[in-house]
């Protein structure tokens, strides 16, 4: 990283907008009726329609030396396939410079560079010649790539009748031969077999160790970054959160280095890519006793700290309980009204979870804020990942147990 002369890749203060709404038509008839909306509206109003603008990437900066394998990592919308968008030249960025040492090869959707009407070894010679291979090159490689694949049975017969996985083993496995300086690898790989996986993730670790090329690789999958790179991206909302070694950049995503077993602090927490609004934020998260690291009573006390980044009324408090065994919501219990203020306030709330009917185990719980709208939709204001419960309520063998609420639970 220190040499200069070992940079394969380098990005300044990249950005990348996009313009929300339609600016044309795709049919004449399309075009007319925005052109006649257009010609309604007064110049502010059209100024606005061709002002809205989204922001998918802003100010990234980083540098990739030779032989590297580097992870990227974010939530859904963070900007991740953006940026390996203009490293791969298919669009420019909209501010910034992007300089490459090299040739790329590039995987960012399945499928992308076949035809479907031909058989796999045509598509071999297509795809190669795509990401810039020469067909005496393809003639040497063909065999070690029709190996590497296992479709050879199917490598005569029309893509169209393969499955994703089988399109994912023959698009990698061209892209694995072809002497790329910059490999590029976005998710495609969840859709293969979990063999097949490993057989990649060693291909790459092998072309990165023996070979000196560098692989850029996307994915959800935190054991396969961990597997194969040696360094983390974490994008947050098309900005650069983190630049660093892997274990840190998952603890960072997954959110578990802000917590202890009663405390999680969400200042620097990674929200979900879907959560589109700002107005407010919990930045802290206590349990009412330091004990609570083991609940052994019908009532769980937390504490909450939050921040107003916007004028904002009558935020309420959902409280979710995810059970660890099957991955899914188990129990939820709301709070109406629990926070609110001006820009840039400051506030606490206190809420009293009635475990009641929840039975004894280890939970995951999310806590999310959301404000009502004029019809009584809630409307999501942040969601984070919070601390864990463990129920161990004592219980006397032998006894029959009823709760006191009406739909209780009944333990023998």
């Amino acid at each position: 990283m220190t040499d200069n002369k070992d940079l394969v890749l380098k990005i300044e203060n990249v950005g990348k907008d996009y313009m929300l709404g339609a600016v044309s038509g795709d049919t004449l008839k399309d075009a007319l009726k925005l052109r006649l909306n257009k010609s309604k509206m007064n110049e502010v109003d059209v100024a606005k329609l061709h002002n809205r603008y989204f922001s998918a990437l802003d100010d990234v900066s980083f540098v990739v030396s030779k032989g590297e394998c580097v992870g990227i990592i974010g939530s859904n919308g963070a900007g991740k396939s953006t940026l390996l968008k203009l490293i791969s030249r298919i669009t420019t960025p909209t501010r910034g410079r992007i300089c490459i040492d090299g040739k790329v090869a590039s995987m960012l959707e399945v499928g992308t560079g076949f035809h479907p009407e031909l058989t796999g070894r045509e598509n071999i010679y297509l795809n190669g010649s795509i990401l810039g291979m020469k067909r005496q090159e393809i003639d040497k490689k063909i065999d070690s790539i029709i190996e590497f694949s296992e479709c050879q049975d199917f490598i005569d017969t029309p893509v169209k009748r393969y499955s994703s996985g089988m399109y994912v083993k023959l698009a990698f496995s061209v892209a694995a031969h072809l002497d790329a300086d910059i490999m590029i690898m976005d998710e495609v790989l969840a859709v293969g077999d979990v063999k097949f996986q490993h057989k990649c993730l060693n291909k790459m670790k092998e072309i990165a160790k023996n070979e000196g090329r560098t692989v850029l690789y996307v994915s959800h999958n935190m054991d396969t970054v961990s597997t194969l790179c040696d360094r983390c991206l974490v994008l947050n909302h098309g900005k650069l959160a983190f630049d660093g070694p892997v274990d840190e950049a998952i603890k960072l995503y997954n959110g578990s280095e802000v917590k202890t077993n009663t405390t999680a602090d969400f200042a620097k927490y990674i929200r979900p890519g879907w959560l589109q609004r700002d107005d407010i934020r919990l930045t802290w998260a206590e349990y009412g006793s330091s004990s609570y690291d083991e609940v052994v009573s019908d009532k769980l006390d937390i504490n909450f700290k939050y921040i107003c980044n916007k004028p904002v009324t009558k935020v309420g408090c959902r409280v979710e309980l995810i059970d660890e065994k099957v991955g899914r919501p188990f129990a939820t219990q709301v709070f109406y009204d629990v926070a609110g203020g001006e820009a840039n306030d400051t506030g606490s709330f206190k809420v009293s979870v009635d475990l009641t009917r929840i039975m004894n185990g280890n939970y995951k719980t999310f806590y999310t804020l959301f404000a009502l709208s004029p019809y009584d939709d809630g409307i999501d204001l942040d969601c984070v990942s919070g601390l864990e419960i463990n129920i161990n309520r004592p219980h006397e063998e032998g006894r029959l147990r009823w709760r006191q609420n009406s739909w209780g639970n009944v333990k023998l």
